[in-house]
């Protein structure tokens, strides 16, 4: 038990920190080369700057409109530093900045060009290994279609974490699903395509509705945690990670919204992408699939659902962590599950290859 005293020292001391140096959280990124470049895609490996890392490559895939930095929230609550620090080789594909110019892309886009490319380059980089996708949201979707659309790629395995699969299974659409069906699909075309896509502070805000309980308690939150630093830091990380929010190209965000949301195709196992059709049950690699137990974007339901899916995997493993959905990626409590999780999985994947 803390005393009085020093629980108001420490409070002092977070206050002191947040007024005269603009917070207390360590939002440095880890040190990090560029290897490779292209459309949409900016390829790093990370460094430590104490000691070298090696063993099989690890690439980290993140989803659309959010920013890479999902990865790399905070010092001391980020994924990556964890990686490194347990002496793993990690690598970060970043899509970076969305513009209007990019409204034509699909997702054919990244799942033909972008994350191969990157996947080859991080195999060629670590001398021709095999590679595991560790991967958040969309990103786990875009890595099992990969997977299954090109099973000639170096993938060693999966991790999709907060990936939902079953979007009936997602509660907070569940009232808008009337009027997409009132309107034959029609309610946010016009929209998309006037913007060229979902805007970034439209998806900003969106986020941030989703746990809007937290934000109209927030300040109460931290006037209770003023003595807390770890506390008062991932707050001020999550508002970093919220203010970066990237835009949906038009052309993806239709086909997420008119496939995924309206016609819910990849709960049956399938995406129809123009005629194209790519199986889940094609994918042929070992898959570790984790859910946030207070996850409103991708319940466990929806999440859950793609075990059933991957029958042709040499193994799935399904796993349950505490947090929202960028929580069972990288909140606190993710240290000691999600990640644990994450390092059991690589690690058997690892021994069972004899790498």
């Amino acid at each position: 038990m803390v005393s009085p005293p020093a629980r108001l020292a420490a409070a002092a001391s977070n206050v002191v920190g947040k007024v005269l140096h603009g917070g207390v959280a360590d939002l440095r990124p880890m040190p990090r080369v560029l290897i490779d470049q292209g459309p949409n895609r900016s390829l790093y490996r990370m460094t430590h700057s104490n000691r070298p890392v090696s063993g099989p490559p690890i690439l980290l895939v993140p989803p659309l409109a959010a920013p890479a930095i999902c990865f790399d929230l905070r010092r001391g609550c980020s994924l990556i530093e964890h990686l490194v620090d347990g002496g793993r080789n990690a690598y970060l594909v970043d899509y970076g900045m969305v513009a209007f110019s990019d409204r034509r892309l699909g997702i054919e886009h990244w799942i033909d060009e972008v994350l191969p490319r990157a996947i080859r380059r991080v195999s060629q980089d670590a001398g021709g290994q095999d590679v595991h996708l560790v991967s958040w949201s969309l990103g786990g979707i875009f890595s099992l279609l990969v997977n299954a659309d090109q099973p000639d790629l170096p993938i060693a395995s999966i991790t999709a974490i907060g990936s939902p699969v079953d979007f009936t299974a997602i509660p907070i659409v569940a009232p808008f699903r009337p009027l997409v069906d009132l309107t034959n699909g029609h309610l946010l075309t016009p929209i998309y395509r006037a913007f060229g896509g979902a805007p970034s502070y439209l998806v900003s805000r969106v986020f941030r509705a989703t746990g809007i309980s937290k934000e109209i308690t927030k300040p109460i939150a931290i006037l209770s945690h003023l003595d807390d630093r770890d506390y008062l830091a991932q707050i001020e990380a999550v508002d970093h990670f919220m203010s970066n929010m990237y835009a949906y190209p038009g052309r993806t965000f239709g086909q997420l919204y008119h496939r995924l949301f309206r016609t819910n195709d990849l709960a049956e196992g399938k995406v129809d992408l123009n005629g194209r059709i790519i199986s889940l049950s094609s994918v042929r690699v070992p898959t570790l699939v984790v859910a946030g137990e207070n996850d409103t974007i991708a319940p466990r339901p929806s999440v859950e659902r793609v075990v059933e899916l991957l029958d042709k995997a040499p193994e799935v493993r399904f796993k349950t962590a505490p947090g929202g959905h960028l929580g069972v990626l990288t909140g606190r409590k993710a240290r000691g599950t999600t990640w644990r999780y994450l390092d059991e999985f690589l690690d058997d994947q690892i021994a069972a290859s004899g790498s």
